[in-house]
């Protein structure tokens, strides 16, 4: 199990490097931006990164559910025992703003223990996000630990274990001395202010940090944030991959709906609102 899981964390980190060229390609011209149907923007970057991750991944025989992919039947999909669940581009606002603040993120994911229901029947079991503008990778399989590369792409490896033995492994050392909340940009509410001031009532003087994209995630696990509320809508392709991350970094992500680990593969896409700590 530990074996297969390192080689299919080694077979979509390949795919996450592929998929940065791509978007660093269009990130330096002068692109457009459409609107899709949930008034979501789409770029050439999208496209492109999904194309490249999907001829990849392919070769693992396992079929990929991704923000840019076909829609697919219910039936079909919740048939899967396997799964590659892609956002080819996370963040694409902040990909226009230009600001670095985005990723490509990869999970693969199983069909997990519980009883299926409405609320999901899958589970991450590894995870790689990559940031490309940084050059910065994530990655963790289930067993294997959670682990930061920075310069990633100029560090060649044979494999999942030796591409670990040369990162760091999360959670890292942070000499933090205030309780620190990571938000959206992009996605501020009144609940998650609400959740600030319990914050402050609970620890004191409380240092809010805000980013873009699923970085928000693995700020919690590796340690620079002690905690990431999330009280508006997002996809499950948005937090499959930083799940597993944050995972193996000893941390939780918690719907609040339910009060226990978030499931994957639900009869709607979207996720319930969230805490990452």
């Amino acid at each position: 199990m530990q074996n297969e899981l390192a080689g299919s964390v080694e077979v979509a980190i390949k795919a996450a490097f592929a998929a940065g060229r791509e978007i660093l390609a269009v990130y330096g011209t002068d692109f457009s931006a459409e609107q899709k149907a949930d008034r979501s923007p789409l770029t050439e970057a999208d496209k492109r990164a999904h194309r490249v991750i999907v001829s990849i991944l392919e070769s693992t025989g396992l079929p990929v559910l991704s923000e840019e992919g076909k829609t697919l039947s219910l039936a079909e999909r919740q048939g899967w025992q396997r799964y590659w669940l892609v956002d080819p581009l996370d963040g694409t606002k902040e990909f226009i703003k230009r600001n670095g603040e985005f990723t490509v993120n990869i999970a693969l994911m199983e069909r997990d223990a519980l009883p299926a229901g409405p609320l999901g029947m899958a589970r991450p079991i590894a995870g790689v996000l990559y940031v490309p503008v940084k050059d910065t990778l994530y990655f963790a399989w289930q067993g294997g630990g959670a682990y930061r590369l920075q310069e990633a792409g100029t560090h060649l490896a044979t494999d999942a274990y030796e591409r670990a033995s040369m990162s760091e492994r999360l959670p890292l050392k942070h000499d933090r001395t205030m309780y620190t909340v990571v938000a959206s940009r992009s996605h501020p509410s009144p609940e998650t202010e609400a959740y600030i001031r319990k914050m402050e009532a609970e620890h004191g003087e409380v240092a809010l940090t805000s980013m873009g994209s699923a970085l928000k995630i693995c700020l919690v696990a590796e340690g620079a944030a002690d905690a990431y509320p999330r009280y508006a809508p997002t996809m499950e392709w948005d937090t499959a991959a930083g799940h597993a991350i944050v995972n193996e970094s000893g941390m939780r992500l918690i719907d609040i709906t339910t009060g226990a680990p978030m499931r994957y593969n639900k009869n709607e896409l979207v996720n319930n609102w969230f805490i990452v700590h």
